[in-house]
């Protein structure tokens, strides 16, 4: 065999190599990419949510301590739609800070039992549609045994003891999560909270 044909066929070899290592290449890409996707917006995803407890928790404590802080005498009197100032106080707060812009454009629809108010976002352009905020001033919990606080803001059993009296604030914000549609890419289902809560009791103080 001459020279020749000896350097064709190795060139042969040669590209045949590359165009194989070309194509595992572009496999492995393929395979890469759906997990790489998932990593990335789960990142962004669950770091946003984080984010956003924290400041959502923040709210409702500075909530709570201001509705506290109010007299308890507040609680027989009524503001505009008969809702006792420290409550429409505590409720303002939550709103001023979600949206600062321009406030009280939700449309929220007001329901009461006993001491505790919610206010639930319904109205037309509002940006998050179903966040709940509760107010529930005559939030007691007893002195020993007491548990995390739930995002109803309903007191617990006091079985007897000594039942502090406080104000409780709590906010449920619905969370749009981007990471279950990148896990099915892979075919995987996902089961995430459909609201991120935060809740918040503070020790009446009048």
């Amino acid at each position: 065999m001459s020279g020749r044909c000896l350097a064709g066929l190795a060139r042969f070899w040669k590209s045949a190599a590359v165009r194989s290592e070309q194509a595992s290449q572009l496999v492995e890409f393929a395979v890469t990419l759906p997990l790489l996707v998932v990593f990335v917006v789960g990142i962004f995803d669950f770091s946003n949510a984080f984010t956003l407890k924290q400041r959502l928790t923040n709210i409702a404590r500075d909530a709570a301590r201001d509705a506290a802080y109010g007299p308890s005498s507040d609680l027989a009197g009524t503001v505009g739609g008969g809702l006792p100032v420290s409550v429409v106080d505590a409720f303002q707060i939550v709103d001023n800070y979600l949206n600062p812009s321009s406030p009280n454009n939700c449309g929220y629809a007001t329901t009461a039992s006993g001491l505790t108010w919610k206010f639930t976002a319904s109205g037309n352009g509002c940006p998050w549609v179903g966040l709940q905020i509760t107010v529930n001033r005559a939030y007691y919990f007893p002195q020993s045994g007491a548990s995390t606080p739930t995002p109803g803001c309903t007191s617990q059993n006091i079985a007897g003891q000594t039942a502090p009296l406080s104000t409780c604030v709590s906010i449920q914000y619905p969370y749009p999560w981007k990471f279950g549609q990148a896990a099915s890419l892979l075919g995987a289902g996902t089961i995430l909270l459909p609201q991120i809560s935060a809740v918040a009791v503070s020790l009446n103080e009048n």
